[in-house]
């Protein structure tokens, strides 16, 4: 299976242990999945530097060790000129920020990939497009 996670997933992998953080578990199980080789992940290429700048503002004191650890997993960044095009047409339509619509760029270009996000707003925009879906409706059985 091939999944483009958004910051908004990722991001719950470094604050598990928050309360008032949403299907943290789930997105733990993706984390699990893509150690096992069951999940590849494909990222936009502002991936790590979107990560990065929520771990520097919310958990300074651990940012560097975290990105550390997120640098050391295995994934491929998609940069092609079709994904900057689909990103810019999807910003434009949805009114919505471009970073978000990389993502789900990413994965509408990639054959069989789906986008995992939590971020609901722009999945409620998006989700007629199809190939994204939220975490608290992901399973892995089931990913299409």
């Amino acid at each position: 299976m091939i999944l483009v996670l958004d910051a908004s997933v990722v991001i719950k992998w470094f604050f598990r242990d928050e309360p008032n953080e949403q299907h943290a578990q789930q997105a733990l199980q993706i984390l699990s999945a893509v150690g096992t080789g069951e999940v590849r992940l494909i990222q936009p290429p502002h991936f790590m530097a979107e990560v990065s700048a929520v771990l520097a503002r919310e958990k300074p004191e651990r940012a560097q060790e975290d990105i550390a650890d997120l640098l050391n997993m295995e994934w491929r960044v998609s940069d092609s000129a079709a994904i900057y095009a689909q990103a810019i047409s999807l910003a434009v339509s949805l009114n919505h920020h471009l970073f978000d619509t990389f993502y789900h760029a990413v994965a509408l270009h990639e054959p069989d990939a789906l986008l995992v996000t939590a971020d609901v707003r722009y999945y409620n925009k998006a989700k007629d497009i199809g190939r994204v879906v939220l975490l608290e409706n992901f399973s892995q059985g089931s990913a299409h």
